[in-house]
């Protein structure tokens, strides 16, 4: 069964060749629990039906799915072992659990493909060869780590890729293409696609007729062979509703199934129907086998469908999701410290499904679940240190140590006026005063080390206020500064450390906040001062769940944080998922730190050119906005965010 995949022979020929699958999750966000029995009645029995008469299959699903319903319907898990066997349906890889893995620290990845295989070996006897990329979530330093685990293919969608590079053609969706990993290494990409799979959505619940459909998915033909994803979803919506949306459509007498099975019948009259890694026989066509860089400086981590969809969904917005995500960066940090780390439940409670619509019932259960893991493997985040030293009284503080030298502004709540770290030849980071930039948009004071909240309809709130300051200067040569500012929100209480023994800066954040409301909450704002670097040769690096991507800067335009609409607060971001990313042109080089144990931070990148000059600043997301933002926390309390910004030698 570990054979390398072969693709099965199919048509290659003027014509089109098509497969569909769908993505199994018993974990879906907004189906309580005591219903899952109905989702295997009304879904997954459907789907094999589908398989026997209208497969090859393609089906994608978690080991956590297949535990659940192998405990509820083990004739069902049967039924699939022997269609899977007879090659009705083609099995395709997920993981233990659905997670996100430019979220997630590489080795939770591996454990999570690992326990997966194990659930596929033992239920279905087999081990998958070609992976769905969890939720279409894609980053470069993933590409390893599914060839590790045995992984020969993956599928992603084209569209947000695409949308990113102009560069690619248009027929370059049609065919497999391979995808570049960050260590130097490819795998065979399948194509999934966001609007084809929507379309049978739309058919299967009676939005358009069939010969509507069948216009649409004909008028993808072309000259020369070409592959389609028909589709690429979810099984639990259809004969099923699973409440997440008003908008759901209502179930009509006619099943939804047997539309889909109508509409691939219809499809395959006229087209070579395969599995999903039977697409994989094209790769030696013309245009076929280009090895693709997927992400991009402007979009570093991809993900399926529409704009609203974006890496801040599971990171900053949800019920609480930047706290439960730190649970979890704590516990997985004590499991590495075990002889007998609890893998499987940690895969559980990183799973995205807890960071979207879940239910106000399953909320409550999962903080009791969380909580107890914590109880068990995490260790307490030490408390904020209380203000030491001599009172400021003047606006500007001149702050020195061996290392370093700055300014900071006590009327702006502390801000870095600039600062510059020894062996460089002028400041780094600092603020950018007002008409520095001739552009209107960017006409506003800028600054280094503040925050940033805004919520929609009020007037923003900051910390760039008068604020009681103390300087603690001591003697190994440290210099402490600590600041108090009241907001309408409540207390803002931070503290930076400069260092003595290395080029670095502390920054300890505590928000008293009794009410978050729906907002945005930005942080850090590192504003590159332009003069201090050569600009042509920018580049960031970070990692978003594996090893290090590197983003080259000259020329893009690169907006992470620019809203996608009154709903959507932001479009991308970067993972920080070893808790670092980095800044240089080659002989500076400015490292920013995140403790992700007390808050794992959404990294953020403005890089844009107004006139002749360079706007450039990193800002570390706390809050964002989008249609999973609901009431809720993990606990109360004040909420602490630490991070620190380095200069690093040039290697």
């Amino acid at each position: 069964m570990n054979a390398p995949l072969r693709a099965p022979d199919i048509q290659a020929a003027s014509g089109l060749n098509v497969f569909a699958f769908f993505h199994l999750n018993l974990a879906f966000s907004s189906i309580e629990e005591e219903r899952r029995g109905e989702v295997i009645a009304h879904c997954y029995w459907p789907l094999l039906r589908l398989a026997e008469r209208c497969g090859p299959i393609g089906m994608e699903v978690s080991g956590y799915t297949l535990e659940e319903i192998a405990a509820r319907d083990p004739e069902w898990i049967g039924r699939a072992r022997s269609l899977i066997a007879q090659g009705r349906i083609e099995l395709i890889g997920s993981g233990y659990s659905q997670m996100i893995g430019p979220l997630v620290p590489a080795r939770v990845t591996e454990e999570n493909l690992r326990l997966g295989h194990d659930i596929y070996r033992h239920l279905f006897g087999t081990k998958p060869r070609t992976a769905l990329i969890n939720e279409q979530a894609y980053a470069a330093g993933l590409v390893g780590l599914y060839r590790d685990a045995g992984y020969d293919a993956i599928i992603m969608d084209w569209e947000n890729p695409a949308a990113n590079h102009p560069e690619w053609t248009p027929e370059t969706q049609y065919l497999p293409q391979r995808a570049r990993g960050a260590d130097g290494r490819d795998i065979a990409l399948i194509w999934s696609n966001t609007t084809l799979f929507q379309q049978l959505q739309r058919f299967a619940h009676g939005d358009i007729d069939l010969q509507t459909y069948l216009r649409f998915v004909r008028g993808r033909r072309g000259q020369g062979p070409r592959a389609l994803c028909l589709y690429a979803s979810d099984a639990e919506i259809f004969d099923f509703r699973p409440g997440r949306f008003k908008t759901e459509e209502r179930l009509s007498s006619q099943s939804e199934w047997m539309r889909l099975e109508d509409a691939l019948c219809a499809v395959a009259a006229d087209a070579a129907m395969t599995a999903p890694s039977g697409i994989l026989a094209l790769s030696n066509l013309p245009g076929a086998g280009q090895t693709l860089f997927l992400e991009s400086a402007a979009c570093p981590v991809p993900v399926k469908k529409q704009r609203k969809y974006n890496l801040a969904r599971w990171a900053v917005t949800g019920r609480d999701n930047l706290a439960i995500n730190a649970a979890c960066q704590r516990i997985y940090e004590g499991m590495l410290k075990s002889a007998q780390p609890d893998w499987k439940e940690l895969c559980h409670l990183w799973a995205s499904d807890f960071r979207t619509h879940l239910t106000e019932k399953r909320w409550a259960a999962y903080r009791e679940r969380l909580q107890a893991a914590e109880a068990l493997w995490s260790e307490p985040v030490v408390a904020l240190p209380a203000p030491r030293g001599a009172a400021a009284t003047d606006r500007y503080i001149p702050i020195e140590t061996p290392t370093l030298r700055a300014r900071l502004d006590r009327r702006r709540g502390l801000a870095i006026a600039n600062l510059h770290f020894k062996g460089q030849e002028k400041p780094a980071l600092g603020g950018l005063p007002h008409g520095f930039f001739d552009e209107i948009a960017l006409a506003a004071d800028w600054y280094t080390g503040d925050s940033v909240f805004e919520a929609p309809g009020e007037h923003k709130l900051t910390d760039l206020e008068w604020c009681e300051a103390h300087i603690d200067r001591r003697a190994n040569g440290d210099v402490v500064a600590t600041a108090r500012i009241e907001t309408p929100k409540g207390l803002i209480e931070k503290t930076l450390h400069f260092h003595a023994a290395a080029p670095q800066v502390e920054f300890d954040l505590s928000f008293d906040w009794s009410d978050w409301g729906k907002g945005v909450l930005r942080l850090g704002h590192f504003t590159l001062l332009p003069d201090a670097f050569d600009t042509e040769h920018l580049t960031l690096s970070t990692t978003n769940g594996g090893g290090r991507e590197n983003y080259p800067l000259a020329g893009r335009t690169v907006e992470h944080g620019a809203p996608v609409s009154f709903l959507v607060s932001s479009a991308h971001g970067f993972g920080m998922t070893e808790g670092w990313a980095e800044i240089g042109d080659g002989k500076t080089l400015l490292r920013v730190d995140v403790d992700r144990s007390a808050a794992p931070l959404l990294g953020m990148l403005t890089h844009r050119r107004a006139g002749d000059k360079l706007f450039c600043q990193i800002q570390l997301s706390a809050l964002e906005l989008d249609d999973t933002r609901k009431p809720g926390a993990y606990h109360s309390g004040p909420r602490r965010f630490r991070f620190s910004v380095r200069a690093m030698p040039i290697e």
